[in-house]
């Protein structure tokens, strides 16, 4: 069902009772046990399988329309599917049937001197609202994260990718009945009409407990300023690599290649690559040389252009998510000044040190206060499903409950269960 915009009464009713459908079938999620909910992240895949030729037609339409509205490349890039990639998400939501179910979990169990038991234990926070824009795929990551923890889902994708968002969500609902769960455990926002987020962030009448925005600045920013219920998210993806002087110069070519051009608009891309001075001069153009070769646009500032023609790099550079091929370079003194540069600038997602020296890397590691940290490796691997969790909702940058990679166990608190046999408070 699509509804117009001016129905605004009907939207609100209709939201609303998404919202309640969607805390019954929670309970039911969790009642059912894990090895019901492995059952359903199964039958799920095999659903996307069975589906891929609808799901393929669905999809070209979005792509039809959004060549027509001329959206970029790496837009157009999130947005595509083929066969490969539907195989891709398939295989993901195995990757999460076989990760650890997290509901039950206990954390931690101790005994008070009076004889009382207690444990802390891990449970699923209860709905979840994921709002998200042209990458279909998130469809089905936060569908089968979500079950796996044992929440329901709302999901409201952006007006370019409705099709393909609907289309896999009736596969996973399809997924979740073949093993016997309620399909309103997973459930699409039946309209691109934008006043739906503006029900979801008022919480739909108590029944939505968190939200997760999962695309641009503005979206990120307008869920964090109007939601009324708590938000987990990440404004942007500004991430640096940073070569030290000490680095393996082939492994460094190699890293910063791939972590700026593997794929330019995903949130882990490199956008600004830092480089000692001492090893600029002779290992800055043979990196500068591999970014070209392979459709990149430099920019840099007075050091970086003295050693290889590029743009001059403005102030504005610096605070850039690009998601394009351009990147930043600056030529800097030492590690204290690769330090302030990314302190200043950095967005808290992910942040790369290129260095043999073990000290330097240490260093670089526990002072850069960001949700991933890395040594030796391309920033492209912030990633959920390379951290080993099956998949991942996104890459939370805030300093509550979840940071990182949000995959099934982000997606939990906790409650204290007290056993006694019989204690009462004293007077």
């Amino acid at each position: 069902m699509t509804m117009t915009p001016t129905d605004t009464a009907s939207l609100n009713d209709t939201m609303n009772a998404m919202g309640a459908r969607a805390r019954k079938a929670s309970a039911l999620l969790v009642k059912a046990g894990p090895e019901a909910r492995t059952k359903a992240l199964k039958a799920m895949a095999n659903r996307i399988r069975e589906n891929a030729d609808m799901i393929i037609a669905a999809n070209a339409k979005d792509m039809e329309a959004a060549r027509a509205k001329d959206l970029t490349p790496s837009l157009l890039d999130r947005l595509e599917l083929s066969a490969a990639r539907l195989e891709s998400i398939a295989q993901g939501l195995e990757s999460v049937s076989e990760i650890a179910d997290p509901v039950g979990d206990v954390l931690a169990s101790w005994e008070r001197p009076n004889g009382l038991q207690i444990s802390r234990v891990r449970g699923p926070i209860g709905v979840i609202g994921i709002i998200y824009e042209s990458r279909p795929n998130v469809t089905a990551d936060a569908g089968s994260l979500c079950v796996r923890s044992g929440n329901a889902a709302i999901l409201r994708g952006g007006s370019e990718s409705v099709h393909s968002a609907t289309a896999i969500t009736a596969a996973l609902q399809d997924g979740l009945a073949d093993a016997g769960l309620p399909r309103d455990a997973v459930q699409m926002v039946p309209t691109t009409d934008r006043a739906a987020v503006g029900f979801m962030l008022k919480g739909l009448s108590g029944n939505l407990d968190v939200i997760i925005p999962r695309g641009g600045k503005s979206l990120v920013a307008r869920v964090q300023e109007e939601a009324r219920v708590p938000v987990i998210g990440h404004l942007e993806g500004l991430c640096h690599t940073y070569v030290h002087e000490s680095a393996d110069p082939v492994k460094a070519i190699e890293i910063v290649s791939n972590a700026k051009m593997r794929r330019t608009g995903i949130c882990g891309a490199t956008e600004t690559l830092l480089i000692d001075a001492s090893v600029a001069s002779e290992l800055l153009p043979k990196i500068a040389k591999s970014l070209q070769e392979l459709g990149c646009e430099l920019r840099g500032n007075d050091k970086a252009q003295a050693i290889v023609p590029m743009i001059a790099a403005t102030e504005e550079d610096w605070r850039t998510e690009y998601l394009a091929p351009t990147i930043s370079i600056k030529v800097v003194t030492d590690i204290t000044e690769a330090l302030e540069h990314v302190q200043t600038y950095s967005s808290g997602h992910t942040e790369a040190i290129l260095a043999e020296d073990t000290a330097a890397a240490e260093r670089f590691l526990n002072e850069i206060d960001a949700s991933i940290v890395m040594h030796n490796a391309s920033t492209q691997f912030a990633d959920g499903g390379e951290f080993g969790m099956g998949a991942e909702i996104g890459i939370a940058t805030g300093r509550l409950h979840a940071r990182g990679p949000v995959g099934a166990e982000q997606l939990t608190i906790f409650k204290y269960m007290v056993r006694g046999n019989g204690q009462t408070r004293p007077s």
